[in-house]
This record gives structure tokens, sequence and C-alpha cells, in this order.
């Protein structure tokens, strides 16, 4: 079984040992859904360095075997993550501390409730342009459109380009259900998870495209720089200590 996990990221081949699955067969009458169980699936990740376990819950029929045994049908009337909460990436501490808890909270309620994540990943957003970007204004729109001006002008910091500012501002309007009441208060637009799901990979996206980029290359730029220094030293030719002779 191919896994990546959510913890660390990598891409592995699950072992028999590291893999658990268990269905218990709920005992009730009369209800809607039929004969139903419960089956838990726990992974654990085979990185020593992580070493997580991730935990699903089914909700999925069940039927009666050829031997009068019951087991699970495929598929599942309903599948919730219960470990971790939402499949948040983990994100690095020089990220600001108020985009990681707006991005991990958009991530623990995209299912619950998909407008809401929107809207969290909208604010996320904006304290992203303020942060990264050192652009202040009264509203996001206002906000995009100073950025979208200095990326035309080749003033915007490195990792930002058109592509991620229009990509910004598609979530601004998604957010905006959210974030500000509709002139008709009976309109409802629906959010669903998937597209809440969506509106979160592109601001990893961006994650990974300022903050962790910038953070890659500045340390890249260092270790030259050290070697450089180290080098430096070596052509340097060494006096012999003077003793005064």
């Amino acid at each position: 079984m191919h896994y990546t996990c959510p913890y660390c990221q990598i891409r592995q081949i699950v072992q028999a040992d590291q893999r658990y699955v268990e269905t218990v067969h709920i005992h009730v009458e009369k209800n809607a859904e039929g004969q139903i169980g419960f089956t838990i699936e726990a992974t654990t990740c085979a990185n020593p360095d992580c070493a997580q376990t991730t935990l699903i819950g089914r909700l999925r029929n069940m039927r009666t075997d050829a031997i009068g045994r019951m087991s699970p049908t495929p598929g599942s009337l309903e599948s919730w993550t219960l470990r971790p909460q939402g499949a948040a990436r983990p994100i690095p501490d020089y990220i600001p501390q108020a985009i990681r808890e707006d991005y991990t909270e958009a991530c623990r309620i995209r299912d619950l409730s998909p407008k809401a994540a929107a809207t969290l990943i909208r604010r996320c957003l904006q304290s992203m342009i303020r942060d990264f970007c050192n652009i202040k204004k009264h509203s996001l729109d206002q906000e995009i459109k100073a950025l979208r001006g200095a990326v035309d002008a080749g003033t915007a910091p490195r990792g930002v380009s058109d592509e991620s500012v229009d990509a910004i501002d598609r979530i601004r309007a998604i957010g905006n259900i959210g974030a500000h009441m509709e002139k008709d208060i009976d309109l409802i637009i629906p959010v669903e998870p998937d597209e809440a799901q969506l509106l979160i990979e592109l601001t990893e996206m961006l994650f990974d495209e300022w903050y962790i980029a910038r953070e890659k290359r500045g340390a890249r730029l260092a270790a030259l720089k050290e070697m450089a220094d180290s080098k430096k030293e070596l052509r340097t030719p060494q006096l012999p200590p003077d003793t005064g002779a």
C-alpha cells in the first residue's frame, strides 16, 4: 500500500506491521442505514524521525458472507480523519504564528464548515500579504491591487508572481462569502469541502513559494558565504609570530 504521511509528507510503502484495520458490527435495529459497522484504520509512518500514527474512522454498511459472518461492504457511508485533525501540513516556525493558526484551524473545520474554512484561509492570505510583502491597506481587495502593481513594477518580493496574485484574488472572492454579509440575506452560496480543500492547497503552495523558498535561499547563501570565507582564510598568508629578535 502506498502512503504519504500527513505529518512528515514522506511517500512510502506501508508494511503489514505498520497498519491495523478492524471493523466492529454495530448491533442496532430499525435504523435507516440497515446493517452498519465502524472500521478503524491505523497507519504508522515508517520514517523513524516521525513514526506518527494516522487514525481514520469509517461508517460502513455490513453484509452477511457465505458462511454467515458479517463483513463490511466496499466504500464508506461517512469517514473521519481522527488523527491528525484536518491533516494540516507541518508549518515551519519561521512562518508567523497567527498565519499558522488560521491555516491549521481551516484544515480542521474543512468538512464541518467549508464556508468558515474559506473565511479563515482568506484571513490567512491577508496576513501573508501584510507580513511577507509588507503591504497594508484598508481592505484585502486594495492590498491585492497594490501587490499586483508591485509585481508589474518588478518591486514585489521574490517568489510573488502574477499567477500567485490571481490565485489570492480568487480565494478572496470565495472567502468573502463568510467575511461579509451578502446584500440579499436569503442568498446562501455553498462552499463544498473539496472546494475548501483547493483553497487550502493554494495556501500551501504560497507557503512553499514564498516563505519556504526564501528560507532555503537564505540558508544556501549563508552556506556559500561560510565556504567562501573559509577559502579566503586559507589563501591569506600566515606570517610567523614576531619574537622581537
